[in-house]
């Protein structure tokens, strides 16, 4: 059984600590990923949950600590290396190219393209063409999947604020991920727009991919998670199946006590 739960980890982060300017965001933080599952992660404001996302994503590094991603160590590693490796994630604040459509900005998501090499265009011009066709074709299908499609040609500057989070996890998709981490995905969207993502999201585990998200709205992340982890001043304080971390004291005490708005 032991093997299998290791073969099963896609993610293992073990005694991670980051500190800024004598202030420790995370401290000591261990947790694991189990590959095909959605794993939620939730604290008060300031507990360290982005700073985490930085330091697995690689755009931070930790001062100790180790990141274990499908067996590889990858601390140290800069984060485009770590991207290649199929970790991606996306921001609290969509990143899109405003002053380039959406299918644009889409195609630029995709990794390795023959196009990007100096000589390519030139002396294999038919499989750049064939290529970036199969990237056109590719970016259109997810547009769809998010139900972006018609705004294809649309400049994404003109995108409203829950259509640029759609914009931005699909063309973290583009990038083929293996884990894909979700900051606050649902933060800035309507409630049909918010209820369309989870299905989304639950689309996406079913053909296989790994997801964490932090997100502040409770609810979701208990409509999808299949584990949860609490942190708090830095740390887990509680994880396990989301049902039961929710009805910890310690959990109550440490973040729904504190002016939690549970409401989408």
């Amino acid at each position: 059984m032991a093997n299998e739960v290791l073969k099963n980890e896609i993610l293992k982060i073990e005694g991670v600590r980051k500190g800024f300017d004598g202030l420790l965001a995370v401290d000591g933080c261990s947790l694991s990923v189990q590959e095909g599952t959605i794993v939620g992660l939730i604290g008060p404001n300031g507990a360290g949950k982005s700073t985490l996302f930085d330091l697995i994503s690689g755009f931070v590094r930790p001062d100790v600590g180790s990141i274990v991603f499908s067996g590889k160590e990858i601390v140290g590693l800069p984060a485009y290396k770590i991207a290649r490796l199929g970790l991606i994630r996306t921001f609290q604040i969509p990143r899109a190219l405003m002053r380039m459509t959406v299918l644009e900005n889409l195609m630029l998501g995709s990794q390795n393209q023959m196009g990007e090499m100096i000589f390519a265009p030139i002396i294999r011009k038919s499989k750049v063409q064939a290529e970036e066709k199969d990237i056109e074709n590719k970016a259109e299908e997810i547009l769809k999947f998010f139900d972006l499609l018609r705004m294809k040609d649309e400049y994404a500057g003109s995108m409203s604020g829950g259509q640029k989070k759609m914009l931005e996890m699909a063309r973290a998709l583009m990038a083929d991920p293996r884990l894909l981490l979700l900051d606050e995905p649902f933060a800035g969207l309507n409630p049909t727009l918010s209820e369309r993502l989870i299905e989304r999201i639950k689309k996406l585990r079913e053909k296989g991919l790994t997801i964490m998200i932090i997100e502040h709205a409770i609810p979701y992340v208990l409509a999808l998670s299949d584990e949860l982890y609490v942190l708090n001043k830095g740390a887990v304080l509680a994880n396990g199946h989301p049902d039961k971390v929710i009805s910890d004291p310690r959990v109550f005490e440490a973040y729904l006590g504190v002016g939690f708005d549970a409401q989408p």
